[in-house]
């Protein structure tokens, strides 16, 4: 299941994919809120791509998130597994903004 929605605060195109369960709005909305976020690191984020999955094999860590943010000639990827998905954002989203600061000072 996926749901695309357009911020109309901030203009960045944020889809969000369910793998294996459905029916978790607050958790989208979560994972949306998060990723809009990382808009006061770096504001010229194109869009984002939120992929959650809840592997059914492994009983510890079996939620897994997956974000992907488009910025001007370049794509960040992080990827995190756990018990719950607030904490696999929450590392994602600490992933991304090393990453965007990086690259932010790549381009200074």
């Amino acid at each position: 299941m996926t749901k695309a929605v357009v911020s109309d605060a901030v203009n960045v195109n944020v889809k969000v994919t369910l793998r294996h369960s459905n029916n978790h709005n607050d958790i989208e909305e979560y994972a949306r809120n998060a990723v809009l976020a990382l808009v006061k690191v770096y504001p010229g984020i194109i869009s984002c791509h939120i992929i959650l999955d809840h592997q059914k094999n492994d009983f510890e860590k079996n939620k897994l998130a997956e974000i992907t943010v488009h910025v001007p000639q370049n794509v960040l990827v992080a990827k995190e597994s756990g018990a719950a998905y607030e904490q696999t954002i929450d590392n994602c989203i600490e992933a991304l903004s090393r990453q965007l600061k990086k690259y932010k000072e790549k381009l200074q």
